[in-house]
């Protein structure tokens, strides 16, 4: 049966922005499955294309660009490489931090043992990482966090909010697990020739656990 396509946040010519489901990787890798790619035709019918013009890990759910032709994604690749494209997260944190906002920088490097590969904190990285917060809303243990990254490293928001001592909640890899990454890209801009402008809304697994932070009644810009 042919995988249903994700909804269409943005579209024209040059780019779709999808809403990715979560726990759906954008490209199957060596074991298989279903993927992004399989809903490739169902965005446009010609013979080259379409592309991820970035990545989201399977687990996080939310705006996912492709592009539809070469040169579109070749001028979104040069954005996304020189750190000029504006992308928002949101996340639910296991805990509360001891500010309002702030900033993370530490540079990450890629770890693999017998329980299996991550990415950790290392000042000797050639690489940095860096994240921008702010506390959107808080309850019951939990806290809501806007999380705005100016650099692109695996896992960098993960593994950002683990170092802050509020590990996102349902992340197996470096919180508790369980019920889901709570883990949306939320909006995504490209400064490109009209702009590219998308914002997603929380996934069904997410929206509890936000509105115990205040989602239902706060007004976020």
């Amino acid at each position: 049966m042919a995988l249903p396509a994700p909804a269409r946040l943005f579209q024209d010519q040059r780019f779709v922005v999808i809403d990715k489901p979560p726990g759906l990787p954008v490209h199957a890798g060596p074991s298989g499955g279903p993927s992004v790619e399989d809903v490739f035709a169902q965005f446009s019918g010609r013979k080259d294309g379409p592309w991820l013009a970035h990545r989201l890990d399977a687990s996080t759910s939310g705006c996912l660009v492709i592009a539809l032709r070469k040169a579109a994604l070749i001028a979104a690749q040069a954005l996304f490489a020189s750190g000029s494209v504006r992308k928002t997260y949101w996340a639910v944190v296991e805990g509360a931090v001891n500010a309002t906002d702030g900033t993370v920088s530490a540079p990450l490097r890629k770890i693999t043992d017998r329980t299996g590969w991550r990415m950790v904190a290392d000042p000797g990285s050639a690489q940095p990482a860096i994240t921008d917060w702010r506390v959107l809303g808080n309850g019951g243990g939990l806290t809501w966090l806007e999380l705005r990254p100016r650099t692109g490293r695996t896992h960098q928001i993960r593994v950002h909010c683990a170092m802050l001592g509020t590990p996102i909640l349902g992340d197996e890899r470096y919180g508790t697990g369980g019920g889901g990454l709570h883990l949306l890209a939320r909006a995504i801009h490209l400064p490109l020739d009209p702009p590219v402008d998308a914002t997603a809304r929380p996934p069904p697994h997410m929206l509890a656990a936000l509105t115990q932070c205040g989602f239902a009644t706060r007004k976020v810009r």
